[in-house]
């Protein structure tokens, strides 16, 4: 964790991915996050991965460095702390505060609307899944967009879904970016807001912004499916001699050349540049559009080698590639895991005690602090309602003997 959203209070009532990811990156820039669930749990509470005893390690994850209410969402006082603790007021620690962080419908108890009522500069950023209020989750936006059918081996027509949530991760940055913007702007106009995040426009706008929707538009069809090729550049996955699989990019001029001379395949990219009147070394989209001649050379270069001749040779070399290894050796990677500083081993509300990750910039000029794990569901129920909403020990009490509240 850093510490440059320290006095920052943001409430959270959320579920998933998108969410809970915005406010798990302000927590781990020193936010102080306040997550809202169901009593015994939302719907993601256990969602897979799970541990041997049943726990979501999915949800220790997502919510790490949070503090943690459980409420009784369907009462209306447990809807009614819920509006409360949305809008509620900064506190006498200089807190700063009225910033909340949803994915609940636009209508309904948690609306802008009636949250607006109560605190009238109030921030709250809401992920929908379209803009219309209809439900739509990561994978049938991506589906909607056309990106599974762009996705996987050339020669199978059927739907590819990718494994990664990237919609819903790329909205959860947004949303954090979002809700830092409309802080600023409230600092300067002392305007409340709310600010809508579908998934939907995140998906279409990022597909337009690398020009995909355009290129659809101009040549009237979709991008067609070409296995591993990368798309417009010269890259892809080869074989060695001792059969591993390799990864090798060549976008820039200099990435092109320091890969044909370790693989000494100089003589022969100009003898077809020659006879086809080209120039690879100056034009990724050339590479790209004779890749089919090409292919073959590397394919054949790397053939002769193996991985533990290559390797060396390309990082000597100063060539862009990569190994295609499985999570289990990617653990043991130093780069990724093994001695990654970003990482912390953590006790979770699991029990078990595993490596986690903080915050994701490295900051040279602030030391890192350290991870927290995520919380037990409800384990902050009476230490935020005291500190925030300034409820007595009796009125807390009462609550809990009535249901409406609970703790871990």
């Amino acid at each position: 964790m850093y510490d440059l959203l320290k006095g920052l209070r943001v409430v959270e009532g959320s579920a998933f991915v998108a969410a809970p990811t915005c406010g798990l990156y302000l927590a781990q820039m020193g936010a102080e996050v306040i997550r809202f669930d169901a009593i015994g749990g939302g719907p993601d509470f256990r969602r897979w991965p799970l541990a041997e005893n049943g726990s979501s390690l999915y949800w220790e994850g997502l919510n790490k460095g949070k503090k943690s209410v459980a409420l009784n969402l369907s009462s209306p006082q447990g809807r009614e702390i819920a509006q409360r603790l949305a809008t509620a007021p900064s506190g006498a620690d200089g807190a700063d505060a009225g910033l909340f962080v949803t994915n609940f419908p636009v209508d309904g108890f948690l609306s802008y609307e009636a949250l607006s009522k109560l605190r009238a500069d109030l921030v709250c950023v809401r992920v929908m899944g379209w803009a219309d209020g209809s439900q739509g989750m990561d994978y049938t936006i991506n589906a909607a967009l056309g990106l599974p059918q762009m996705t996987g081996p050339a020669d199978d027509p059927r739907p590819v879904n990718h494994v990664l949530a990237a919609w819903d991760l790329l909205t959860g940055a947004y949303c954090a970016f979002s809700t830092v913007s409309a802080l600023w702007a409230r600092s300067r106009d002392g305007q409340g807001r709310e600010l809508r995040v579908p998934l939907s426009d995140v998906g279409a706008a990022t597909m337009a912004n690398l020009g995909m929707t355009a290129e659809t538009m101009l040549t009237g069809h979709q991008r067609p499916r070409m296995g591993n090729d990368i798309f417009g550049a010269f890259g892809r996955d080869f074989k060695t001699k001792d059969g591993q699989t390799l990864m090798l990019l060549a976008i820039t001029p200099k990435q092109w050349s320091k890969a044909l001379e370790v693989l000494g395949l100089a003589a022969a990219a100009a003898a077809l540049e020659a006879e086809l009147s080209v120039s690879f070394a100056t034009d990724e989209g050339v590479r790209f559009a004779h890749r089919a001649r090409l292919y073959p050379l590397f394919e054949a270069a790397f053939a002769q080698r193996t991985a533990a001749e290559l390797a060396p040779a390309f990082d000597a070399g100063g060539v862009t590639w990569g190994a295609y290894q499985p999570l289990e050796a990617a653990l043991a990677d130093p780069r990724l895991y093994k001695d990654n500083p970003a990482f912390q081993t953590v006790r979770h509300p699991s029990g078990l005690s595993y490596p986690a990750p903080g915050a994701m910039a490295t900051i040279p000029q602030d030391a890192r602090g350290p991870v927290q794990a995520a919380p037990k569901l409800g384990q902050h129920t009476d230490e935020v309602l005291a500190q925030v909403l300034g409820m007595s020990g009796t009125e807390i009490g009462r609550l809990h003997d009535t249901g409406v509240v609970a703790g871990s």
